[in-house]
């Protein structure tokens, strides 16, 4: 917990200093302007500074008592599901109250985690990817200097459709062929075209002639990050020119393989998978890019294509045969505990062994838990709150 120097410090930095209050930006006489002018210039300094340190006193009740009394999380659609259970087990089983969760996704959820330190700003974001480095950089640009990291376990995407409909089997050479921007020449040479690919069978002969229509998040997300990094990026490393790119440029490279066709074969559904699952429902021949838990959850509607042979199946994510996963992680504000009531218990709720263990609830919801290491690591950085680096 923090200490009392640390909470002003942390909630104080947002307001202007008191004696604002009583300039103006125009230049003028403040002797004759100020409401003390019938008095002796000691007796008036002596009452302004009086005022003054009213007015501080006030600021300084109020900045204690615009704290919150609930934790406000937002960030990734994809821990949402997780967070939501341990908010909703921690607001039953302490004082405290339930936290209050938004679902913005990984990008937008540190977006808004990085504009400060305040009651305004939110205590926690979920992210299903690592926060980057820009954006790291912009939390300690903005004053969010001290952030506790905490992987919670992890996540596959399931690239999946309607359970009455055909199973595909597909690999990531096909995705990147099927949903990037631009793709590689099929006259044979090392050039780059828009993609022309209209149907399944268009990429691989052995797929159906059925058209291409991919419901998935949008830029925003760390599911389409990840999927863009993990299944169009190693789909797109099979064209040994195109990988080459990456050591000769960069940039050009990632626009390669991270780019997603606009043309309307791949359709962004915003942060909402449950918004996914329905579609898949009332579009049997559409294919869709979840998180595992939605998959989990829903079992009974949809169902996961196997990628480069592997089914997406808690034990193929479990031991990283599964070629689509990745790590789920939670940020939280040091600077906020000890100020909004419940954070510090929190961390500790969902870091417990009933939460994220390997037979801890969470994993009924669909989290593949880390290795007792990793729970054993992550965990100390929660309850010791000891700042992340990059």
């Amino acid at each position: 917990m923090m200490g009392s120097e640390a909470r002003t410090t942390g909630f104080a930095i947002k307001h202007k200093p008191a004696s604002n209050i009583l300039l103006t930006n125009k230049p003028h006489n403040h002797a004759s302007n100020l409401p003390f002018k019938s008095l002796s210039n000691k007796a008036s300094m002596k009452n302004i500074s009086k005022i003054l340190l009213l007015v501080a006193a006030i600021g300084t009740f109020s900045i204690a008592n615009a704290a919150r009394d609930n934790i406000q999380i937002v960030g990734s659609s994809t821990v949402y599901p997780f967070a939501t259970v341990v908010a909703e087990t921690f607001g039953k089983t302490t004082d405290f109250k339930t936290p209050v969760i938004e679902s913005t996704g990984s990008g937008g959820g540190m977006k808004l985690f990085c504009a400060g330190v305040g009651p305004e700003h939110p205590d926690i974001t979920n992210a299903s990817r690592r926060i980057k480095s820009s954006e790291f950089e912009k939390c300690q640009a903005n004053g969010v200097s001290d952030i506790i990291e905490v992987k919670v376990g992890y996540d596959g995407i399931v690239f999946g459709n309607f359970n009455q409909s055909e199973q595909l089997r597909v690999t990531r050479k096909d995705l990147f062929l099927a949903l990037a921007k631009q793709v590689p020449n099929p006259d044979g040479s090392e050039t780059l075209v828009p993609n022309p690919h209209e149907t399944w069978k268009d990429v691989n002969p052995d797929l159906p002639a059925i058209k291409i229509e991919v419901l998935g998040p949008p830029p925003t997300s760390g599911t389409r990050d990840a999927f863009a990094e993990l299944a169009l990026e190693g789909g797109c490393k099979a064209f040994d020119w195109v990988k080459a790119m990456r050591k000769s440029d960069k940039n050009a490279y990632k626009a390669a393989c991270h780019t997603v066709r606009e043309d309307g074969a791949y359709i962004e559904t915003g942060e909402n998978d449950n918004l996914i699952v329905q579609k898949l429902r009332e579009n049997p021949k559409a294919f869709g890019v979840f998180g595992f838990s939605f998959l989990d959850q829903n079992s009974d509607v949809i169902q996961g294509s196997l990628i480069d042979g592997v089914a997406p199946e808690f034990e193929n994510i479990a031991d990283g045969s599964y070629p689509v996963s990745r790590p789920l992680y939670f940020y939280a504000k040091k600077a906020h505990i000890g100020v909004i009531p419940g954070i510090q218990e929190f961390l500790d709720a969902f870091t417990s062994e009933a939460a994220w263990g390997s037979e801890g609830y969470l994993t009924d919801k669909g989290l593949i838990p880390m290795p007792e290491h990793e729970r054993s690591r992550f965990g100390n950085d929660a309850s010791s709150l000891i700042p992340m680096t990059m």
